[in-house]
């Protein structure tokens, strides 16, 4: 596979089951539920039977009249056939469109409105939710996994034979998936085969060292992020575990059951997951590699994940970057480093792919130790902004892509973030670095976000674990010495509003703040 990923320099997700299939068999991928597209298959599923899938339904689509270049969304209810769906339109040569289930319905249609007359495959729950939406002036046909009222079903198509693979020019577009809209309306980003495996070639490097282990992953199925993950571990042939229920009473037994070498989420699953370091069987003992994306990550989270295994020398990777970029920047922690670490040290650009700077409101690099705004370059960087060619255009400057973080550089080189600009609390010099102490200090803590109040000052909004208060005389003990605050709201985490990777809307929650409304 690597051989022929180097010839045409493109990473077409339409094959990668076959190809995983043919190269390593019947590698087994366990399930938490059955497929929506075909539940009789069950939850111990494997690579062929996947490959077989995603053929099946290719044939499907094909048979319904989809044909290459155009769009197909899919926008249902999160499970893994998500990414089945979106490896059945690749095969066709068809550029799948991917919607977070999360979207508000109004959200998802400004989406649609976007695009040129696309495909909709959803289902009946999601289609619902789209009633106010006018659908036949945005979409060409709905077809639904189930049997939705105002859809084609797609099991109609059922027995259709797959045509051979389509394969589009490597700088063509492959794949539009949305940013995480903590600010706004997400914007849609346009992927093609060779950005991608620009992405694709450093993560298998990374890989290399857990080559087959097993994999565990809870993650976003419409993220980019993980189809490059899935590339990774598929051209490895590590047996997969996918989640998507991440209740530590759900994931405990299953992670016990398969023992996993390998773990990556969202980083506030992993402040969740955190109960599973001492739960019965042991769950996370045989990791060797954490991922963490998306987000910033507590140093209190690391250590904990760390100390749970058993392995000699398990480690975590960060990695730093966004949608329209993959990963610039990545560090890798160990036992030893994390007792030591600086939760704002997010690492090093990627040798040969990716550089960072970091610099001024003029666009001039800063010396080190200064503040500034972090720029990167990178072969990874999207086509464009589907609908938004200015907005994208204003985040480049000679090739240089502005993150919309602060941060500096130190002497060495490495990348530490302060904050996101739109987020900037003048009295706080960094509102991550005061969350990472407060989680630090207070164990029982679920979350803590620093938002600007009425008058711009900082509003901590805490989550506790539980259904219990915040002790009011140990929060004063654990802000000692951290910048003045207003005193602490507490909401439980279900109120906080978040992206379909659960990101915190800072935005969103300071606005509520404001108008004195709860999520």
């Amino acid at each position: 596979m690597r051989q022929h990923l180097l010839a045409d320099r493109g990473f077409y997700l339409g094959t990668v089951f076959r190809r995983a299939a043919d190269r390593h068999g019947a590698v087994f991928v366990t399930l938490d539920r059955p497929l929506d597209v075909a539940p009789s298959l069950g939850v111990d599923l494997s690579y062929t039977v996947l490959a077989e899938v995603v053929e099946e339904l290719s044939g499907r689509l094909w048979e319904a009249g989809v044909r290459p270049s155009e769009q197909v969304v899919v926008h249902k209810a999160d499970n893994v056939d998500i990414m089945l769906l979106t490896c059945a339109v690749s095969r066709i040569g068809a550029v799948p469109v991917l919607l977070s289930p999360a979207l508000a319905p109004q959200v998802a249609g400004q989406l649609l409105a976007r695009l040129r007359q696309p495909w909709l495959v959803t289902d009946a729950a999601t289609l619902d939710g789209l009633k106010d939406i006018a659908l036949s002036g945005l979409v060409r046909r709905t077809l639904s996994v189930d049997d939705a009222p105002r859809a084609e079903p797609l099991a109609k198509y059922t027995g259709a034979e797959p045509p051979p693979p389509v394969r589009l020019h490597p700088r063509e577009p492959a794949l539009i998936t949305h940013s995480s809209g903590t600010t706004g309306v997400p914007k849609l980003a346009v992927h093609c085969a060779r950005t991608m495996w620009n992405r694709l070639v450093p993560q298998q490097a990374m890989g290399r060292p857990t080559r087959g282990e097993t994999a565990a992953l809870h993650m976003s199925f419409v993220h980019s992020r993980f189809y490059h993950l899935l590339g990774v571990l598929l051209h490895f042939g590590s047996p997969l575990v996918l989640i998507t229920d991440p209740a530590p009473a759900a994931v405990g037994p299953l992670l016990v059951r398969h023992r996993p070498g390998i773990v990556e989420t969202h980083p506030n699953t992993f402040v969740l997951w955190e109960e599973l370091a001492g739960a019965p069987g042991a769950p996370l003992s045989r990791v060797r590699s954490y991922g963490s994306t998306f987000d910033a990550i507590h140093p209190r989270t690391v250590r904990r994940l760390l100390d749970a295994s058993r392995r000699r020398t398990p480690w975590l990777i960060q990695l730093y970057g966004q949608s329209e970029t993959g990963p610039v920047a990545f560090q890798v922690v160990t036992r030893r480093s994390a007792a030591r670490a600086d939760g704002r040290r997010v690492g090093f650009g990627i040798p040969g792919f990716t550089r960072v700077r970091v610099t001024d409101a003029e666009g001039a690099r800063v010396p080190p130790g200064t503040p500034g705004r972090i720029e990167a370059r990178t072969r990874g960087r999207i086509l464009t902004y589907l609908g938004m060619p200015d907005r994208y255009d204003r985040q480049l400057t000679d090739g240089w892509w502005e993150m919309g973080d602060l941060g500096y550089r130190d002497r060495l080189g490495a990348l530490y973030l302060i904050d996101r600009e739109v987020d900037r609390i003048d009295a706080v010099h960094s509102n991550l670095e005061v969350e990472d102490a407060l989680m630090s200090r207070l164990e029982e803590l679920r979350e803590v976000v620093i938002v600007p109040g009425a008058d711009r000052e900082p509003v901590p909004v805490v989550c506790v674990r539980g259904e219990r208060p915040l002790d009011p005389e140990r929060w004063r003990r654990a802000t000692a010495g951290l910048p003045a605050m207003a005193e602490p709201r507490q909401w439980r985490f279900e109120e906080l509003p978040m992206t379909a990777t659960w990101k915190v809307k800072r935005v969103e929650i300071a606005r509520m703040l404001t108008e004195d409304v709860r999520a």
